[in-house]
């Protein structure tokens, strides 16, 4: 019996019919959580191969996790980066102090002071211990969760809470959605909001300081969920054909906004495992340990520096709270899953290492805590004084139409100046132009 014009099988046909596979979380909210089912390998245990090495002999390093502090919150293996205790102090002040940015910026979401922020909880070793591994002016191309690399490299936090703020001390003239910085000055190329297009932007770059024969390379960063954007896999084409000195970073954190990774593909293999269809160099890493974090990084980067081509990280991690202030995870997931996560917390398994290693104790951990927190305090009492969400302190109405061509074309000048008449009419003498 011929099926229907619209391929359906005909009625009486012995054809099995087919369905549609919808990918399920595990767990939803007020179920029990039980993460016995991802296979953490004891520390130490993934070999590390030569930088230079061919593609074809990484695929268990695709699949597998590479990890390098253990239970004993000691450093495991060949991965060990074998920090000095001054390296890994300033790592872990980066953390904390990145950390108790988030809170006091979620808390003035919450007062009304912005309208928009999101946190990097549970994944600070992913954006601060990879960047430590590059050089300072390596190029980086992050996604909305970094912010950790910018107070890892030294940049104002005045400047980020200006932005935050979109007040008149912002140097992106409120031109940008608050958390999506932008500084030249530390190689920190402007994040965008829409998702993946920072990766052929990387490539692209890193390919540009090839042809130039300079010695930067490239790094970007991108969730998992973005992945399975077009952007991403014509960034790891042109990676791989070019040979690219770039770094692409994947931040498996189990979540995008609503929808788990499974949406992305992450039931049918890893992430990392993407690379080797493409010819690329991939690394699965344990993205809760700060170590290990920089150990691929640090082998990344030399396997780029050496012409040996690109590498693609993915860091198995765990997104602790909402996707964004607008995000209310409670809703789509286990209120459970935070704390049954089975890799830990990133600040802690760092700030217990140091213990192990005698170089640290509870006491100065808590005085690090108090300080980052008093002076992230500080410096956004000092912002505030540049204005925050409603109060109009801003910059000038009329530089909305400024800094996109060197002379204003004719129809800009004829709308910016019915705009500052239309505004003069309804505010008079009462805002600032």
């Amino acid at each position: 019996m011929a099926d229907r014009p619209d391929g359906a099988p005909q009625q009486g046909s012995n054809k099995p019919a087919l369905s549609l596979h919808v990918p399920e979380p595990k767990y939803r909210p007020g179920d029990a959580v039980d993460f016995s089912h991802i296979d953490v390998p004891p520390a130490g245990e993934q070999p590390r191969p030569d930088e230079n090495c061919d593609t074809h002999d990484m695929h268990d390093l695709a699949y597998g996790l590479v990890r390098v502090l253990g239970e004993d919150d000691k450093a495991h293996g060949p991965w060990d980066p074998k920090l000095d205790p001054e390296t890994l102090r300033t790592m872990l002040g980066h953390m904390a102090m990145t950390r108790a940015f988030d809170e006091r910026m979620f808390r003035g979401q919450r007062q009304g002071k912005t309208s928009f922020y999101m946190k990097c909880t549970g994944e600070e070793a992913t954006s601060i211990a990879s960047s430590m591994a590059l050089a300072a002016d390596d190029m980086v191309f992050p996604s909305y969760r970094q912010q950790g690399i910018l107070i890892a490299r030294g940049y104002p936090m005045i400047e980020m809470i200006n932005q935050i703020y979109s007040n008149k001390g912002d140097k992106l003239k409120g031109r940008q959605l608050p958390i999506m910085y932008s500084s030249r000055e530390h190689s920190f190329f402007t994040i965008s909001g829409n998702l993946a297009t920072q990766t052929p932007q990387a490539v692209g770059w890193a390919m540009a300081s090839a042809i130039k024969g300079d010695s930067r390379i490239a790094a970007t960063w991108v969730g998992e969920g973005s992945t399975a954007e077009g952007d991403f896999h014509a960034a790891c084409t042109f990676a791989t054909v070019y040979n690219a000195p770039v770094i692409l970073n994947v931040v498996n954190n189990q979540w995008a906004i609503s929808s788990f990774s499974g949406f992305a593909g992450a039931e049918r293999t890893t992430f990392a495992a993407r690379a080797l269809g493409y010819g690329l160099a991939g690394l699965r890493v344990d993205g809760n340990d700060a170590l290990a974090c920089y150990a691929a990084q640090l082998w990344a980067a030399n396997r780029a520096r050496s012409n040996g081509g690109p590498t693609l990280i993915e860091y198995f991690t765990y997104r602790a709270e909402g996707h964004s202030t607008s995000d209310d995870p409670s809703g789509y997931r286990s209120a459970q899953e935070r704390t049954e996560w089975p890799l830990g917390d990133p600040v802690m398994r760092l700030k217990n290492h140091l213990i192990a290693l005698g170089e640290w104790d509870e006491d100065r951990q808590e005085k690090m805590d108090l300080e980052a927190a008093e002076h992230v305090r500080k410096v956004t009492k000092e912002a505030e004084q540049n204005g925050i969400l409603g109060h109009g302190l801003h910059h000038p109405f009329q530089t909305m139409f400024e800094d996109v061509f060197e002379e204003l074309p004719w129809h800009l000048k004829e709308q910016s100046e019915q705009a500052i008449r239309e505004r003069e009419i309804k505010f008079p003498g009462g805002l600032k132009l």
